[in-house]
Protein backbone atom coordinates (compact mmCIF):
# COMPACT_ATOMS: atom_id res chain seq x y z
CA UNK A 1 0.00 0.00 0.00
CA UNK A 2 1.24 3.49 -0.83
CA UNK A 3 1.03 5.81 2.12
CA UNK A 4 2.97 8.76 0.69
CA UNK A 5 2.06 11.29 -1.96
CA UNK A 6 3.26 10.00 -5.31
CA UNK A 7 6.95 10.64 -5.72
CA UNK A 8 6.40 12.29 -9.08
CA UNK A 9 4.94 15.37 -7.40
CA UNK A 10 8.11 17.40 -7.29
CA UNK A 11 8.62 21.05 -6.48
CA UNK A 12 12.13 22.29 -7.26
CA UNK A 13 13.11 25.23 -5.14
CA UNK A 14 16.27 26.43 -6.72
CA UNK A 15 13.72 29.14 -6.97
CA UNK A 16 13.87 28.51 -10.68
CA UNK A 17 10.87 26.88 -12.29
CA UNK A 18 10.47 25.41 -15.78
CA UNK A 19 7.58 24.84 -18.07
CA UNK A 20 6.66 23.97 -21.62
CA UNK A 21 5.31 27.02 -23.40
CA UNK A 22 2.66 25.57 -25.68
CA UNK A 23 -0.85 26.87 -26.20
CA UNK A 24 -3.69 24.39 -26.30
CA UNK A 25 -6.34 26.84 -27.35
CA UNK A 26 -6.45 30.56 -27.93
CA UNK A 27 -8.61 32.35 -25.42
CA UNK A 28 -6.93 35.70 -25.81
CA UNK A 29 -9.37 37.14 -28.32
CA UNK A 30 -12.55 36.10 -26.54
CA UNK A 31 -15.09 38.89 -26.00
CA UNK A 32 -15.53 39.03 -22.22
CA UNK A 33 -16.78 41.27 -19.45
CA UNK A 34 -15.15 41.41 -16.03
CA UNK A 35 -16.73 41.28 -12.57
CA UNK A 36 -14.45 42.15 -9.65
CA UNK A 37 -15.18 42.55 -5.98
CA UNK A 38 -14.69 41.44 -2.40
CA UNK A 39 -16.76 38.82 -0.57
CA UNK A 40 -17.38 39.51 3.13
CA UNK A 41 -19.29 37.89 5.96
CA UNK A 42 -22.56 39.62 6.77
CA UNK A 43 -21.99 38.74 10.43
CA UNK A 44 -18.66 40.44 11.11
CA UNK A 45 -17.89 42.24 7.80
CA UNK A 46 -14.60 40.38 7.42
CA UNK A 47 -13.30 39.28 4.01
CA UNK A 48 -13.71 35.57 3.28
CA UNK A 49 -11.00 33.50 1.59
CA UNK A 50 -11.42 30.55 -0.81
CA UNK A 51 -15.03 31.47 -1.70
CA UNK A 52 -16.32 29.97 -4.96
CA UNK A 53 -17.42 32.53 -7.55
CA UNK A 54 -19.02 31.01 -10.64
CA UNK A 55 -21.55 31.35 -13.43
CA UNK A 56 -24.54 29.09 -12.60
CA UNK A 57 -25.14 26.31 -15.11
CA UNK A 58 -21.65 26.64 -16.57
CA UNK A 59 -18.18 25.33 -15.77
CA UNK A 60 -16.72 28.84 -15.48
CA UNK A 61 -15.52 30.02 -12.10
CA UNK A 62 -12.76 31.23 -9.84
CA UNK A 63 -12.07 31.64 -6.12
CA UNK A 64 -11.41 34.54 -3.76
CA UNK A 65 -7.90 35.14 -2.47
CA UNK A 66 -6.82 35.56 1.16
CA UNK A 67 -8.12 39.14 1.10
CA UNK A 68 -11.56 38.01 -0.08
CA UNK A 69 -11.01 39.59 -3.50
CA UNK A 70 -11.87 38.05 -6.87
CA UNK A 71 -11.96 38.85 -10.57
CA UNK A 72 -14.17 36.78 -12.86
CA UNK A 73 -13.96 37.05 -16.64
CA UNK A 74 -17.12 35.86 -18.38
CA UNK A 75 -17.51 35.23 -22.09
CA UNK A 76 -20.38 37.25 -23.52
CA UNK A 77 -21.33 34.19 -25.56
CA UNK A 78 -22.53 32.55 -22.30
CA UNK A 79 -25.30 35.17 -22.00
CA UNK A 80 -24.85 35.01 -18.24
CA UNK A 81 -27.20 37.01 -16.02
CA UNK A 82 -26.14 35.75 -12.60
CA UNK A 83 -22.98 35.17 -10.60
CA UNK A 84 -23.14 32.59 -7.79
CA UNK A 85 -21.21 32.95 -4.52
CA UNK A 86 -20.83 29.87 -2.31
CA UNK A 87 -18.75 29.05 0.74
CA UNK A 88 -18.63 26.51 3.53
CA UNK A 89 -20.99 27.50 6.37
CA UNK A 90 -22.72 30.26 4.37
CA UNK A 91 -25.89 30.56 2.32
CA UNK A 92 -25.27 30.45 -1.41
CA UNK A 93 -25.89 33.89 -2.84
CA UNK A 94 -26.43 35.22 -6.35
CA UNK A 95 -25.89 38.66 -7.85
CA UNK A 96 -27.42 39.95 -11.08
CA UNK A 97 -25.15 41.08 -13.89
CA UNK A 98 -25.91 42.75 -17.20
CA UNK A 99 -22.90 41.63 -19.26
CA UNK A 100 -21.03 44.82 -18.44
CA UNK A 101 -17.87 45.32 -16.41
CA UNK A 102 -18.37 45.72 -12.66
CA UNK A 103 -15.52 46.96 -10.46
CA UNK A 104 -14.99 46.64 -6.71
CA UNK A 105 -18.38 45.13 -5.89
CA UNK A 106 -18.73 44.32 -2.18
CA UNK A 107 -20.78 41.17 -1.65
CA UNK A 108 -22.00 40.11 1.79
CA UNK A 109 -23.00 36.50 2.39
CA UNK A 110 -24.92 35.19 5.38
CA UNK A 111 -23.87 32.39 7.75
CA UNK A 112 -26.14 29.39 7.37
CA UNK A 113 -27.49 27.30 10.22
CA UNK A 114 -27.91 23.62 9.35
CA UNK A 115 -31.40 22.24 9.92
CA UNK A 116 -30.65 18.99 11.69
CA UNK A 117 -34.20 17.56 11.82
CA UNK A 118 -34.37 14.02 13.19
CA UNK A 119 -30.66 13.31 12.62
CA UNK A 120 -29.79 15.11 15.87
CA UNK A 121 -31.07 12.29 18.02
CA UNK A 122 -29.43 9.53 16.00
CA UNK A 123 -25.86 8.41 16.68
CA UNK A 124 -23.47 8.91 13.80
CA UNK A 125 -21.13 6.08 12.81
CA UNK A 126 -18.32 8.19 11.34
CA UNK A 127 -16.34 5.33 9.82
CA UNK A 128 -19.46 3.89 8.17
CA UNK A 129 -20.18 7.28 6.59
CA UNK A 130 -16.65 7.36 5.14
CA UNK A 131 -17.04 3.80 3.84
CA UNK A 132 -20.33 4.73 2.16
CA UNK A 133 -18.69 7.76 0.57
CA UNK A 134 -15.95 5.58 -0.91
CA UNK A 135 -18.49 3.08 -2.25
CA UNK A 136 -20.43 5.84 -4.02
CA UNK A 137 -17.48 7.43 -5.79
CA UNK A 138 -18.41 5.90 -9.20
CA UNK A 139 -21.91 7.41 -9.13
CA UNK A 140 -21.02 10.73 -7.45
CA UNK A 141 -18.05 11.83 -9.56
CA UNK A 142 -17.49 12.39 -13.25
CA UNK A 143 -18.00 9.14 -15.17
CA UNK A 144 -16.57 10.63 -18.38
CA UNK A 145 -13.14 12.03 -19.27
CA UNK A 146 -12.80 15.79 -18.86
CA UNK A 147 -10.35 18.47 -19.91
CA UNK A 148 -9.99 21.23 -17.34
CA UNK A 149 -8.50 24.67 -17.71
CA UNK A 150 -6.91 25.87 -14.50
CA UNK A 151 -4.77 28.58 -13.00
CA UNK A 152 -1.74 27.64 -10.88
CA UNK A 153 0.31 29.90 -8.64
CA UNK A 154 3.38 29.08 -6.59
CA UNK A 155 4.99 31.49 -4.14
CA UNK A 156 8.03 31.14 -1.91
CA UNK A 157 8.81 33.27 1.11
CA UNK A 158 12.00 33.63 3.13
CA UNK A 159 10.71 34.66 6.52
CA UNK A 160 8.04 37.19 5.47
CA UNK A 161 9.80 38.27 2.29
CA UNK A 162 8.60 36.93 -1.07
CA UNK A 163 11.55 35.60 -3.05
CA UNK A 164 9.78 33.91 -5.96
CA UNK A 165 6.42 34.01 -7.70
CA UNK A 166 5.47 31.75 -10.57
CA UNK A 167 2.09 31.51 -12.31
CA UNK A 168 0.71 29.41 -15.14
CA UNK A 169 -2.42 28.53 -17.04
CA UNK A 170 -2.68 24.76 -17.27
CA UNK A 171 -4.79 22.08 -18.87
CA UNK A 172 -5.56 19.00 -16.82
CA UNK A 173 -6.86 15.85 -18.46
CA UNK A 174 -8.70 13.60 -16.03
CA UNK A 175 -10.12 10.26 -17.05
CA UNK A 176 -13.38 9.02 -15.53
CA UNK A 177 -13.37 8.48 -11.77
CA UNK A 178 -14.05 4.80 -12.43
CA UNK A 179 -10.46 4.61 -13.78
CA UNK A 180 -7.12 5.10 -12.05
CA UNK A 181 -4.85 8.12 -12.57
CA UNK A 182 -2.47 6.49 -15.07
CA UNK A 183 -4.00 8.44 -17.99
CA UNK A 184 -4.32 11.74 -16.13
CA UNK A 185 -1.87 14.43 -17.21
CA UNK A 186 -1.10 18.13 -16.86
CA UNK A 187 0.04 20.47 -19.62
CA UNK A 188 1.36 23.94 -18.85
CA UNK A 189 1.08 26.32 -21.77
CA UNK A 190 1.27 29.89 -20.53
CA UNK A 191 3.16 31.28 -17.59
CA UNK A 192 5.38 33.95 -16.07
CA UNK A 193 7.85 34.27 -13.23
CA UNK A 194 9.42 36.80 -10.92
CA UNK A 195 12.48 35.74 -8.93
CA UNK A 196 14.60 37.50 -6.36
CA UNK A 197 17.91 38.57 -7.94
CA UNK A 198 19.74 38.29 -4.62
CA UNK A 199 22.05 35.29 -4.43
CA UNK A 200 21.36 34.81 -0.72
CA UNK A 201 17.69 34.13 -1.44
CA UNK A 202 18.29 30.98 -3.46
CA UNK A 203 18.01 27.56 -1.88
CA UNK A 204 18.73 24.47 -3.95
CA UNK A 205 16.37 21.84 -2.58
CA UNK A 206 13.63 19.61 -3.98
CA UNK A 207 10.29 19.27 -2.21
CA UNK A 208 6.86 17.78 -2.83
CA UNK A 209 4.61 19.95 -4.96
CA UNK A 210 4.12 21.32 -8.44
CA UNK A 211 1.30 21.58 -10.99
CA UNK A 212 0.75 17.82 -11.05
CA UNK A 213 -0.96 18.10 -7.67
CA UNK A 214 -4.19 18.47 -9.66
CA UNK A 215 -3.79 14.75 -10.27
CA UNK A 216 -2.13 13.39 -7.17
CA UNK A 217 -3.84 15.48 -4.47
CA UNK A 218 -7.28 14.63 -5.83
CA UNK A 219 -7.62 12.01 -3.09
CA UNK A 220 -11.00 10.82 -4.31
CA UNK A 221 -9.43 9.66 -7.57
CA UNK A 222 -6.03 8.85 -6.09
CA UNK A 223 -7.08 7.20 -2.82
CA UNK A 224 -3.87 5.28 -2.10
CA UNK A 225 -2.53 8.12 0.02
CA UNK A 226 -5.53 8.56 2.30
CA UNK A 227 -8.87 7.14 1.21
CA UNK A 228 -8.30 3.58 0.04
CA UNK A 229 -10.14 0.84 1.92
CA UNK A 230 -6.76 -0.42 3.13
CA UNK A 231 -6.14 2.95 4.78
CA UNK A 232 -9.28 2.89 6.92
CA UNK A 233 -7.72 0.67 9.57
CA UNK A 234 -4.95 3.18 10.22
CA UNK A 235 -7.28 6.00 11.33
CA UNK A 236 -9.83 6.82 13.99
CA UNK A 237 -12.92 8.57 12.65
CA UNK A 238 -15.18 10.77 14.75
CA UNK A 239 -18.24 12.84 13.93
CA UNK A 240 -17.33 16.48 14.46
CA UNK A 241 -20.30 18.61 13.35
CA UNK A 242 -22.87 19.39 10.69
CA UNK A 243 -22.00 22.18 8.24
CA UNK A 244 -23.58 23.66 5.13
CA UNK A 245 -21.73 23.72 1.82
CA UNK A 246 -23.58 25.14 -1.20
CA UNK A 247 -26.82 25.13 0.85
CA UNK A 248 -26.47 21.39 1.41
CA UNK A 249 -25.97 19.82 4.87
CA UNK A 250 -22.73 17.89 5.30
CA UNK A 251 -21.15 15.67 7.90
CA UNK A 252 -17.79 16.94 9.16
CA UNK A 253 -15.80 13.78 9.94
CA UNK A 254 -12.53 14.17 11.83
CA UNK A 255 -9.79 11.58 11.26
CA UNK A 256 -6.54 11.01 13.15
CA UNK A 257 -3.83 8.33 13.06
CA UNK A 258 -4.44 5.41 15.38
CA UNK A 259 -0.93 3.98 14.99
CA UNK A 260 2.57 4.82 13.80
CA UNK A 261 3.80 3.35 10.52
CA UNK A 262 7.05 3.47 8.59
CA UNK A 263 5.70 6.50 6.72
CA UNK A 264 3.79 9.32 8.42
CA UNK A 265 -0.01 9.44 8.29
CA UNK A 266 -2.36 12.43 8.12
CA UNK A 267 -4.96 14.13 10.27
CA UNK A 268 -7.82 16.35 9.21
CA UNK A 269 -11.50 16.65 8.33
CA UNK A 270 -13.64 15.20 5.54
CA UNK A 271 -16.86 16.97 4.56
CA UNK A 272 -19.42 14.50 3.21
CA UNK A 273 -22.79 15.43 1.69
CA UNK A 274 -25.54 13.97 3.89
CA UNK A 275 -27.79 13.07 0.97
CA UNK A 276 -25.39 11.90 -1.75
CA UNK A 277 -22.41 10.83 0.41
CA UNK A 278 -20.10 12.77 -1.92
CA UNK A 279 -16.88 14.06 -0.39
CA UNK A 280 -16.88 17.76 -1.30
CA UNK A 281 -14.06 19.13 0.85
CA UNK A 282 -10.91 17.80 2.53
CA UNK A 283 -8.67 19.61 4.98
CA UNK A 284 -5.69 17.57 6.12
CA UNK A 285 -2.11 17.84 7.28
CA UNK A 286 0.84 15.51 7.66
CA UNK A 287 1.39 14.08 11.13
CA UNK A 288 4.59 15.85 12.19
CA UNK A 289 5.29 13.96 15.44
CA UNK A 290 8.16 12.06 13.83
CA UNK A 291 10.30 14.70 12.12
CA UNK A 292 12.60 12.16 10.49
CA UNK A 293 9.71 10.39 8.77
CA UNK A 294 8.14 13.70 7.79
CA UNK A 295 11.42 14.86 6.27
CA UNK A 296 11.74 11.65 4.25
CA UNK A 297 8.32 12.29 2.73
CA UNK A 298 8.63 16.04 2.06
CA UNK A 299 12.29 16.41 1.10
CA UNK A 300 13.59 14.94 -2.15
CA UNK A 301 17.15 16.33 -2.21
CA UNK A 302 19.31 19.03 -0.66
CA UNK A 303 22.92 20.23 -0.74
CA UNK A 304 25.42 18.60 1.58
CA UNK A 305 25.72 20.42 4.87
CA UNK A 306 22.21 21.91 4.77
CA UNK A 307 19.92 20.93 7.64
CA UNK A 308 16.22 20.71 6.75
CA UNK A 309 13.63 20.99 9.53
CA UNK A 310 9.99 20.46 8.47
CA UNK A 311 7.30 22.28 10.41
CA UNK A 312 4.05 21.84 8.49
CA UNK A 313 2.60 20.26 5.36
CA UNK A 314 -1.11 20.97 4.91
CA UNK A 315 -3.66 20.61 2.12
CA UNK A 316 -7.07 21.96 1.20
CA UNK A 317 -9.00 20.22 -1.59
CA UNK A 318 -12.51 21.29 -2.61
CA UNK A 319 -15.00 19.91 -5.12
CA UNK A 320 -17.95 21.51 -6.88
CA UNK A 321 -21.29 19.74 -7.32
CA UNK A 322 -23.09 20.24 -10.63
CA UNK A 323 -25.85 18.31 -12.35
CA UNK A 324 -25.70 15.40 -9.94
CA UNK A 325 -21.91 14.97 -10.28
CA UNK A 326 -18.95 16.26 -8.28
CA UNK A 327 -15.86 17.84 -9.86
CA UNK A 328 -12.43 18.91 -8.64
CA UNK A 329 -12.47 22.65 -7.93
CA UNK A 330 -9.52 23.91 -5.87
CA UNK A 331 -6.27 22.58 -4.42
CA UNK A 332 -3.99 24.39 -1.99
CA UNK A 333 -0.71 23.15 -0.48
CA UNK A 334 1.38 24.86 2.17
CA UNK A 335 4.83 23.73 3.28
CA UNK A 336 6.65 25.41 6.16
CA UNK A 337 10.21 24.49 7.01
CA UNK A 338 13.48 25.86 8.37
CA UNK A 339 16.96 25.46 6.99
CA UNK A 340 20.41 26.20 8.32
CA UNK A 341 23.98 25.32 7.49
CA UNK A 342 26.18 23.45 9.89
CA UNK A 343 28.21 25.68 12.21
CA UNK A 344 25.56 28.44 11.98
CA UNK A 345 23.60 29.38 15.08
CA UNK A 346 20.30 30.48 13.50
CA UNK A 347 17.96 28.82 11.02
CA UNK A 348 15.85 30.58 8.40
CA UNK A 349 12.14 29.96 7.96
CA UNK A 350 10.62 29.34 4.52
CA UNK A 351 7.02 29.01 3.36
CA UNK A 352 6.03 27.59 -0.02
CA UNK A 353 2.37 27.90 -1.02
CA UNK A 354 0.90 26.53 -4.21
CA UNK A 355 -2.74 26.84 -5.20
CA UNK A 356 -4.73 25.84 -8.21
CA UNK A 357 -8.29 26.63 -9.24
CA UNK A 358 -10.17 24.94 -12.07
CA UNK A 359 -11.66 27.78 -14.10
CA UNK A 360 -13.37 25.86 -16.93
CA UNK A 361 -14.08 22.31 -18.02
CA UNK A 362 -14.98 20.38 -21.16
CA UNK A 363 -16.82 17.15 -20.36
CA UNK A 364 -16.47 13.97 -22.39
CA UNK A 365 -13.25 15.40 -23.82
CA UNK A 366 -12.30 13.87 -27.15
CA UNK A 367 -8.62 14.83 -26.93
CA UNK A 368 -6.08 13.90 -24.27
CA UNK A 369 -2.67 15.23 -23.25
CA UNK A 370 0.09 13.10 -24.67
CA UNK A 371 3.00 12.01 -22.51
CA UNK A 372 5.38 13.98 -24.71
CA UNK A 373 3.64 17.30 -24.13
CA UNK A 374 2.72 16.68 -20.49
CA UNK A 375 4.41 18.19 -17.47
CA UNK A 376 7.04 15.67 -16.36
CA UNK A 377 8.16 14.56 -12.92
CA UNK A 378 11.66 15.94 -13.49
CA UNK A 379 10.48 19.34 -14.74
CA UNK A 380 10.17 22.47 -12.68
CA UNK A 381 8.15 25.56 -13.29
CA UNK A 382 10.21 28.39 -14.70
CA UNK A 383 13.28 28.25 -16.89
CA UNK A 384 11.23 28.69 -20.05
CA UNK A 385 8.60 31.15 -18.88
CA UNK A 386 8.66 34.88 -19.35
CA UNK A 387 9.38 37.43 -16.66
CA UNK A 388 6.54 39.67 -15.48
CA UNK A 389 6.14 42.35 -18.11
CA UNK A 390 2.58 43.60 -18.59
CA UNK A 391 -0.72 43.80 -16.72
CA UNK A 392 -2.71 42.13 -19.51
CA UNK A 393 -0.61 38.98 -19.71
CA UNK A 394 -3.51 36.68 -18.79
CA UNK A 395 -5.99 38.47 -21.07
CA UNK A 396 -9.33 36.60 -20.88
CA UNK A 397 -8.08 33.69 -18.76
CA UNK A 398 -9.48 33.49 -15.25
CA UNK A 399 -6.89 33.59 -12.48
CA UNK A 400 -6.72 33.75 -8.71
CA UNK A 401 -6.60 37.44 -7.86
CA UNK A 402 -3.29 38.33 -6.18
CA UNK A 403 -3.46 39.47 -2.57
CA UNK A 404 -2.38 42.96 -1.59
CA UNK A 405 0.79 41.56 -0.02
CA UNK A 406 1.58 39.66 -3.21
CA UNK A 407 1.05 42.77 -5.34
CA UNK A 408 3.45 44.67 -3.10
CA UNK A 409 5.97 41.85 -3.41
CA UNK A 410 5.72 41.95 -7.20
CA UNK A 411 6.39 45.68 -7.22
CA UNK A 412 9.41 45.28 -4.96
CA UNK A 413 10.87 42.47 -7.02
CA UNK A 414 10.33 44.41 -10.23
CA UNK A 415 12.27 47.34 -8.78
CA UNK A 416 15.15 45.01 -7.96
CA UNK A 417 15.69 44.43 -11.67
CA UNK A 418 15.82 48.12 -12.57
Amino acid sequence: MKMSVNSSIILFIVFLFSLTNHSIRAQENEDVFVISGIVKSQKNKRPLEYVNVSVPGSNVGTITNSDGAFTLKVKKSLHAHLIEISHIGYETSTIHINQKDVDDRVIYITPNTVVLNEVVVKPVDARKIVEQALERIPENYNDKPAMYTGFYRETSQKRKKYISICEAVINVYKSAYTEDISKDRVKVFKGRRLLSPHEGDTLAIKLLGGPTQAIFIDMVKNPDVLLSKDCLMYYNYTFNDYVNIDNRPHYAIRFEPRMMLDEPLYQGTLYIDRETQAITRMEFALDMRDKIKATSLILRSKPAGLRFKPENLSYLVTYRQMGGRTYLNYVRTEIKFKCDWKRKLFSTGYTVISEMVMTDRIDNAASTITYRESFKANQVLSEKVLNFYDEDFWESYNIIEPTESLENAVNKLKKSYK
